[in-house]
């Protein structure tokens, strides 16, 4: 895995961490249904993101 992958990969990983603890937060109030759906699809978004990053560069070196 090249440097810029692992980095962005880095920062998608510091972005999915705020965003459950947002997503938690949202879930407990529960004021704002359309929050609680938004977060979770922007997780879901970013975890996708990440698994893509990781599985093409595990086709060139080996994943750690």
């Amino acid at each position: 895995m090249d440097r810029k992958t692992k980095k962005k990969i880095e920062t998608l990983n510091k972005k999915l961490s705020a965003l459950r603890q947002q997503l938690a937060g949202a879930r407990r109030q529960r004021d704002e249904p359309e929050e609680v759906e938004m977060l979770a699809r922007q997780v879901a978004d970013i975890e996708a993101e990440v698994k893509r990053l990781k599985d093409s560069s595990s086709g060139s070196a080996s994943a750690s």
